[in-house]
């Protein structure tokens, strides 16, 4: 088995699901697809007045999510600025939508624990020095699965630098999408519930794992139909291993209500931790069918759990779609998972360039040492006239 690609899927949902189960302060904490444990970052001394000399006056901006009918949301949302067409996550809300972040600031970024492939940082490129900043052609947005953004234009509500509060950015529901990151049982539950719920979401959100449990736990006790109290839950326990624990907390989430999908999301980490392929593809199947545009992690995950099952062509058509819901490219594996797939179905033109664009972007020495070994398999085998037929076959299925 390829063992590889279970790591892939085990290390890849887990930043997901806690980044929306802490509900993190958007300069403070977050969370991101990968750990850079080595950033290079220059090293500037402040001038007296508490600003960088290399890049002038600071600009800080803050606002508020929420949905187009005026309530809050109830879960984190990414925020990100669009630049002359270049993404940039920036930060992400508290549990009430707020957000504030310095506008092309890597550290802050960093100190909110996005990731260094996130950050492309907002300079003017048609400046000599590298600190200069400019709003034009920048954008704001935000991001939650099921819902789509309005854009505010930074030009139009900045004119110096300084602190700005942009007001709302306001979310509408996409209407293809039946299941959403918010579940309609939140607001009918009882003000002691959504106390212990408030409270454990701010001990998670300051890392207080031990402390937060018991509010999340008095929260299901108090309203058994709190769906985001049990996910919460659910995470945490994920979180300490107990495996049997979570899975129960993340049924009851779905069983309170159906269309909330970060359970379903919490059980496919399951089901892959513990390979139970057919299990994971059946809870896949059940989020893809809720929400088929917002999470590529879950398509990867069914091809996954088609491609341990020997469901070639299952696997295929997954992969691929999830690479075209993932606009954005933010989920490499999906490209070197088609490639393994295609390898088996012998045609190694198309598997080679998909391994080659993952070997773009990885950055895991172990997936590079992978993904180098797969594409010397298939030079191997391509080169050879006398290879035996299965031979690729169970070169990937045995490694």
């Amino acid at each position: 088995m390829n063992y590889r690609l279970i790591c892939f899927a085990t290390l890849t949902l887990a930043f997901s699901l806690f980044a929306s189960a802490q509900g993190t302060k958007s300069t403070n904490r977050g969370t991101s697809t990968s750990s850079p444990a080595t950033v290079n970052r220059p090293t500037m001394q402040p001038s007296a007045n508490g600003t960088d000399p290399s890049l002038g006056q600071r600009a800080f901006i803050s606002g508020k999510v929420v949905l187009d009918d005026g309530s809050r949301i109830d879960q984190a949302a990414t925020i990100q600025t669009v630049c002359r067409g270049r993404r940039q996550t920036v930060a992400h809300t508290d549990s009430h939508g707020a957000f504030s972040f310095e506008f092309g600031d890597r550290a802050t970024a960093f100190a909110a624990g996005i990731s260094e492939a996130d950050v492309d940082s907002s300079w003017n490129p048609g400046t000599a020095s590298r600190g200069s900043r400019d709003f034009r052609d920048c954008e704001l947005r935000a991001e939650l699965p099921g819902f789509t953004s309005q854009a505010v234009d930074l030009a139009s509500r900045m004119s110096t630098f300084e602190t700005t509060d942009i007001g709302r950015l306001v979310l509408h529901r996409i209407g293809q999408v039946e299941g959403l990151t918010i579940s309609a049982t939140s607001a009918m539950a009882p003000k002691d519930a959504q106390k212990a719920f408030e409270k454990g979401r701010e001990k998670s959100a300051k890392q207080k794992f031990d402390e937060a449990q018991p509010l999340f736990e008095k929260a299901v006790q108090i309203y058994p139909k709190y769906a985001v109290a049990w996910f919460e839950l659910g995470s945490l326990q994920l979180r300490k291993n107990e495996l049997d624990a979570a899975r129960h907390s993340f049924d009851q989430s779905i069983a309170a209500d159906s269309k909330y999908v970060n359970p379903y999301r919490g059980l496919a980490e399951l089901d892959t931790r513990q390979q139970q392929w057919q299990s994971l593809v059946t809870v896949t199947d059940q989020l893809l069918a809720l929400n088929p545009v917002n999470f590529p992690d879950a398509w990867f995950r069914n091809a996954l759990g088609n491609y341990y099952l020997k469901n070639i062509a299952a696997a295929e058509k997954s992969a691929r779609q999830g690479m075209k819901v993932d606009d954005s490219h933010q989920f490499p594996k999906l490209e070197y998972l088609l490639g393994i797939i295609l390898m088996l179905k012998r045609d190694y033109q198309e598997a080679t360039a998909h391994i080659q664009n993952f070997l773009h972007v990885a950055t895991d020495p172990a997936d590079i040492q992978d993904a180098q070994k797969q594409l010397a398999e298939i030079t191997r085998v391509t080169a050879s006239v006398t290879q035996p037929a299965n031979g690729n076959s169970k070169t990937v299925e045995q490694k």
